[in-house]
Formats: C-alpha cells, structure tokens, sequence
C-alpha cells in the first residue's frame, strides 16, 4: 500500500462552461444549458472515471446587472444539485459551498448530513463567510459584517454543527420492531448551546450519517482564514502564484494545525491550478490567446472591482496598477487582494496586464503548456512539500477537461503519484482521513428524558 505522502490527491473546481471568465463566449460553449442537469452528470461522471477525489461546487448569493451583462450565470444552489448528481455517481465526493454568515446551523447540519446518507458518505462542506455587500444585502443587512466578526460567527456555527451531527451515537438506533423500539435514547443527546450567536436545543433529527461528519473545506488565506483552517479545516482550497509561496503557506497552515493538537497529515492543502493544454506549447498558447481575445476589460476590471470591495473603475487600463489600502482594511477577501496586490507589483503589471493575468483564475496560478508539462508542475509543488494535491479549474470545461483527464492523470498515473482505481468508497476514504468519533461517545453527556 502506498504511504500517505505517496500519491496526491484531486478536486475538480466544477465550473460547467470554464474558469476563464470568457470561456462561455467560446464557439464550442454551451450557455444555454448552464441549468441543464444533463451538463453537470456528463462532467462529473467523466471526473469520477478518471477516479478524481472529488468535485466542488462554489456559491455567490448574489448578481448584479453589470456583472449579468457581460458574464454567465448558472446560480444552481449547490446542494440540491449535489443530491441530484449523488444519485447518477456512486463514488466521488460531492463537496458543496454554503456560507455561515447566511445560514442556520440547524438547517444546514441537518442538508448535509442528508446528503451524507443520500450519497453513501461522500458529503463535504466549503465553509466560507462571504465577503460582499451585495450579498448580504439580500440577507436583510446593509453591509457585510467585518471580517474579525465573520469568522467568529463561522466558529461557533461549526461548533454547534459538529454538535448536532454528533447528537446521535453510532449505535442509536436499534430498530427493534418486536418491541417496538427505534432508537435508545440514551444515546441520543440534547445539545443545549447558547452562545453569542445560536441558541440551539437539539438533537438534530436524523442519525448520525456514514461519515460521522461530512468533510470540513475551508478556503481563505487571511490571517482570520489560516486560523480557521489550521483548527477545523481537512482540505484546504488555496490560491498561490508561486513554488515558494505555496511552501510557504503549506509550512505555516501545517505548524499552525500541530499547535492545535492536530496531525499536520489530516490537513490537505490543495493549491487551485488553472490549465490551457496542448499537444505543443504553441498549440496551448493559441488556445490560451483566443481564450483572452473574447474577454471585455470593462467587465473584468468591474469582476476585479467587486472582489477587491474597491471602485477601480475610472482607472486608466494601461497606467501602472495602483497602490491599494491595506489588505486589513478590506472588508471582504482580504487574503485575495494581497495574492492581486502583490501579483501586481511583483510583475510591474498595468490594469490591463494584470485583468489577463486573473482572466483564467481570479487568481488561482494558471498554467499553459503539454501534458507533461503540467504534470511536472504538479509533481514538483508535490515533491517539495508545496501541495497535497490541486484544485483543477479548467479554464475552458469542454475541452480542457478532457485534456487533463485524458492526457495529465494518465501521465500522474504512470509516475505513481495517482490512483488507477477507487480504494474506497466515502469522501474520507478518498482523502485518507479518519471517521470522527461522536463527542458523546467519547464522554457521557446529559441524554434524552425517555
């Protein structure tokens, strides 16, 4: 059996028509099938043949005119298109974007948990806070909370959710039809939070799910975010232009998960690659340029706009990219307007240069060369201790899915550093990740009266 730093491992950043924000204007597009079911379990059970780990799925709770106008929207609420496609896979993970600062713990411990046991244990939850003010103006708020404060909420949300999907022991229920017993309440445990932010009685309403807990993904770079992810996070989504940057962030997370009594083993850093694939490194440039030919600057410098939470739209395209506030003063994605920030002036980028370079990744490293090529990227920020394995994010799904899936994980395969088939068959397996024992198998709680 191979050693758990032998291979790497996988996730498919599922975007149906590509990462490149003009990748819906490409001739061979679809965007008229963006809601179309059909399009998500061909892309996924293409991933599952290739045995990917998983696929995720992000969130954006909100959509503007400008950002309409020149941009494709599917808006397909992860979740229910998780359950749907559970039923059409049987072995890759299903991991689902859901906010904190929009949600209830008990509703949502309670959908993914279902889509645990719907699925035969191949949940997994990216916890994000959300960082825009248009989204929280849906929500009844005028602003978007301060990022301190979101993440403080994110804590006490998880732990009130890791408190409900643990409420029922693994042994609960008896199902005893002759005696007319389902389950042994005395292994069935109220939680009885009261915190700053939940009041919450339970149990949660359903047994406890194949995996215990789903998979726990966490995606921010910020200080507030490392904290996070260092505590509770078993797969982190990153972004990193750089081999040394990504050690360095790989060094710091695993540290920072020691000092919390964690195995640095059972935290999987997964940096986000965002490849254009050719035969030659001319074919896959060509691929790349007509990609960036289709994109309007007016709208990425907008897209750029609202993910930093500052107005760049009266500035000039080809003057030097100009100095931002400080990340700590951003309210919203302070870990991706210092990755921007710094892309920029590392490179002496101009607006315009700097609008292409984030064109096929939102600042995720993109990538153009052969398939061997990308492989020995990826193998190099494995071997150096840099990545546990990739987020994928094709930057043009209809073909550059297939291009990795045909041509890079064959060539990942022959070098050993991917698996041929399934070992398992849940999201932990996959991840080669323990299942949690109940807190209250643990120690004896207060059970239920009855």
């Amino acid at each position: 059996m191979s050693s758990p730093r032998s291979q790497l491992h996988l996730n498919l950043f599922l975007a149906p028509l590509g990462h490149h924000e003009a990748a819906w204007r490409h001739p061979g597009s679809e965007p008229r099938r963006l809601t179309e079911f059909a399009l998500y379990q061909e892309i996924v059970r293409k991933a599952e043949a290739a045995k990917l780990d998983s696929i995720f799925l992000a969130d954006r709770v909100a959509a503007s005119p400008e950002s309409l106008r020149h941009g494709a929207v599917g808006g397909l609420e992860p979740l229910t298109l998780l359950s749907a496609l559970s039923v059409v896979t049987s072995r890759i993970g299903l991991i689902g974007t859901v906010s904190t600062s929009f949600n209830e713990p008990f509703n949502l411990a309670r959908r993914l948990a279902s889509l645990d046991h719907l699925s035969g244990g191949r949940a997994g939850w990216n916890i994000i806070t959300s960082g825009t003010d248009g989204e929280a103006r849906n929500f009844g708020l005028h602003e978007i909370p301060g990022h301190a404060v979101r993440y403080e909420r994110a804590r006490e949300f998880l732990e009130v959710a890791v408190k409900l999907w643990d409420s029922w022991e693994d042994d609960a229920v008896l199902a005893d039809q002759a005696a007319g017993l389902f389950a042994d309440t005395s292994k069935v445990h109220p939680v009885r939070h009261e915190g700053t932010y939940f009041r919450v009685d339970g149990p949660l309403n359903l047994q406890r799910s194949p995996q215990g807990r789903p998979l726990l993904v966490q995606a921010g770079s910020s200080e507030d975010g490392r904290s996070f992810a260092s505590e509770y996070a078993e797969a982190i989504f990153t972004a990193q232009q750089t081999l040394a940057d990504a050690q360095a962030f790989y060094a710091d997370v695993k540290a920072r998960a020691a000092r919390f009594g964690r195995d640095p083993q059972t935290v999987k850093i997964l940096p986000g690659i965002c490849p254009v694939i050719g035969d030659t490194e001319e074919e896959a440039r060509e691929k790349e340029a007509r990609l960036h030919e289709l994109s309007n600057p007016q709208h990425s410098l907008l897209q750029l706009s609202n993910r930093l939470g500052i107005d760049l739209t009266g500035y000039p395209l080809d003057a030097p990219f100009p100095e931002l506030p400080e990340p700590e003063a951003v309210r919203g994605h302070q870990s991706r307007a210092r990755l921007i920030a710094e892309l920029a002036r590392s490179e002496g980028l101009t607006l315009r240069g700097l609008l292409e370079r984030l064109a096929g990744g939102r600042g995720h490293r993109t990538f153009t060369g052969t398939p061997v090529q990308v492989a020995d990227q990826l193998e190099a920020w494995f071997r150096g201790g840099a990545a546990d394995g990739f987020n994928v994010m094709p930057q043009l799904t209809h073909e550059g899915l297939p291009d990795f899936l045909d041509k890079v994980v064959p060539e990942l395969q022959r070098r050993g550093l991917f698996r041929t088939e399934y070992s398992g068959s849940t999201l932990r397996e996959h991840y080669r990740l323990p299942r949690p024992a109940s807190l209250y198998a643990a120690k004896p709680a207060p059970s239920l009266p009855g």
